[in-house]
């Protein structure tokens, strides 16, 4: 029986493999100035196959090292921020009333704010900023959309036979969440985190670009795109590399949330819930 690999793996497989594999195969030490008068600015070549920078380092071991960086960078923050958008929702959908109603407003506030401009506000105001500091500042800016998707979720949810049943049955407040509510939502989590991953990269990129984000001498697509941003436009290599890198991810991390979407929705499900809640059966 043959088997058909889904078409999202390949992407993913390829980014995976030169993120974390990379890096051990590198030719160059991604810090180490090899020679900063014959090899500095040197285009592609077999020593050197995405050439060198204006420090005479090597750029594919600084893409490859710091696709580590900006991987680790954008699925940490991610995942902080999916456990907040989870707790926030699953607290508003549980207690309810005026609290649900506050926590609502509140919510639409602040998904009113331009994350990007806090972001560069607090970057400017800061300085650098530390490689965990960039996660928490990241992950704790970007849980409010997926809030707003697990808190409709979670009270579309309630309303279902299944957990109306649990409920009649004795099943209520942490139980009926964690067993009940919560696997119908992981299918949505797991589809925006690939989405939102694929944003953070892009906007770590942005961020260190300007100068915002990683800080030198630390390797990452956005700081090796800035320090091609200061030399002759004939060093091309500086940027394409980096940035075919950068959008290689981003599209990676979207074909698996696409992907991930299709299958769901071929279940003949509603809001990327991967079974039908009425047809669950009931455990308490």
């Amino acid at each position: 029986m043959s088997y058909r690999v889904p078409r999202y793996v390949v992407p993913i497989a390829l980014l995976i493999a030169a993120v974390v594999a990379g890096p051990f195969f590198s030719p160059y030490t991604p810090n180490a100035q090899l020679d900063i008068i014959a090899l500095r600015s040197q285009p592609p070549s077999l020593a050197h196959p995405f050439g060198t920078d204006a420090m005479s380092r090597d750029v594919l071991s600084r893409v490859l090292d710091g696709g580590r960086v900006s991987l680790s960078l954008a699925i940490l923050s991610v995942s902080l921020s999916v456990v907040v958008a989870t707790l926030y929702g699953a607290i508003s959908t549980m207690v309810g009333g005026v609290v649900d109603t506050t926590m609502r407003r509140l919510l639409d506030v602040a998904l009113s704010i331009p994350r990007l401009l806090v972001l560069l506000a607090i970057c400017a105001l800061w300085g650098a900023l530390s490689f965990p500091v960039l996660i928490l500042l990241i992950g704790l800016t970007g849980w409010f959309d997926t809030a707003r998707l697990v808190t409709d979720d979670l009270r579309t949810l309630r309303t279902q036979e299944f957990s109306t049943a649990a409920v009649a049955q004795g099943v209520r407040g942490p139980r009926l969440l964690w067993r009940h509510l919560l696997p119908h939502v992981l299918p949505t989590l797991v589809i925006n985190a690939s989405f939102g991953v694929a944003n953070t990269i892009a906007l770590e990129a942005g961020l260190s670009f300007l100068g915002l984000g990683i800080q030198a001498p630390q390797a990452s697509w956005g700081t090796i795109l800035h320090d091609g941003a200061g030399v002759e436009q004939s060093a091309w290599w500086l940027s394409v590399f980096p940035g075919l890198a950068a959008i290689f991810a981003v599209l990676a991390c979207n074909t698996l949330g696409d992907a991930l979407r299709e299958r769901f929705a071929s279940n003949h499900v509603q809001r990327l819930l991967p079974v039908s809640p009425s047809s669950r059966t009931v455990r308490p």
